[in-house]
């Protein structure tokens, strides 16, 4: 099952390059960090494909750094900066997030690897990583806040526009398109959850359907449609 890694590379590539063109013809600071949050899962799920044929120590850091630590914080980080409308706070929380993330980047390619342990290509990264990375406790804490940080502000940003859309029963499209995005930024956690319980190649399924309910999300909430209250659908829009 781990092969469907190269599909989630390939939608998750062409989901991050509509993102930043949307950016390019739009602008908006939460559709730059949307962009980074995308090419870090493309990243991802690409290391996974690598690790499919070939196997190396960096190429695990990688797809540690990007997948397992930073995509869901910064994903998350690009709804605060279209919700929170306090001026300083969303770009102090990215100045944190951005320090945070390069010491995070430091601690994962400084970290020792497990000499005695040999890779399998046979079985997939998600069961195998534990055994050869040697994470310290603060790579472990980094990891939980990061990923915590992600899903609260990804899933709860997206809950909370559907929520608002639905109340003021305005741009229906919106209102599902984040119900989407809410559940696609969820997979990735069930897919943690597998792995816990010993399914490890169930993640790389939840990270394709994950991929694909955020994408469908992004494409319905962005479809061209009238506005019942123009200045509500700016506020609220996680798009």
């Amino acid at each position: 099952m781990h092969y469907i890694s190269i599909l989630s590379t390939v939608v998750a590539f062409i989901f991050t390059i509509s993102v930043f063109e949307r950016y390019r013809r739009r602008g908006g600071m939460h559709l730059l960090l949307w962009g980074i949050g995308l090419f870090l899962f493309g990243l991802g799920t690409l290391t996974e494909v690598i690790m499919l044929f070939n196997y190396s120590n960096l190429i695990l850091k990688v797809w540690y750094l990007s997948g397992a630590m930073l995509t869901a914080a910064w994903l998350g980080q690009g709804t605060v900066h279209l919700l929170v409308r306090k001026t300083g706070i969303a770009k102090t929380l990215t100045l944190m997030l951005t320090i945070v993330s390069f010491v995070a980047a430091i601690l994962i390619f400084t970290a020792p690897v497990n000499a005695a342990a040999a890779y399998d290509l046979s079985q997939p990264a998600s069961a195998q990583y534990q055994d050869i990375l040697v994470r310290s406790g603060i790579i472990i804490v980094l990891t939980i806040l990061l990923n915590t940080y992600g899903a609260v502000t990804l899933v709860g940003g997206a809950i909370y526009s559907a929520f608002i859309f639905w109340r003021k029963r305005v741009l229906k499209d919106r209102m599902i398109g984040n119900i989407l995005i809410a559940a696609g930024a969820l997979m990735p956690t069930l897919g943690g959850t597998f792995i816990r319980i010993g399914l490890a190649d169930w993640l790389y399924l939840s990270e394709f359907l994950g991929i694909i309910l955020m994408y469908a999300g992004f494409i319905k909430a962005t479809a061209v449609q009238p506005a019942d209250n123009p200045q509500t659908a700016e506020t609220v829009s996680s798009i």
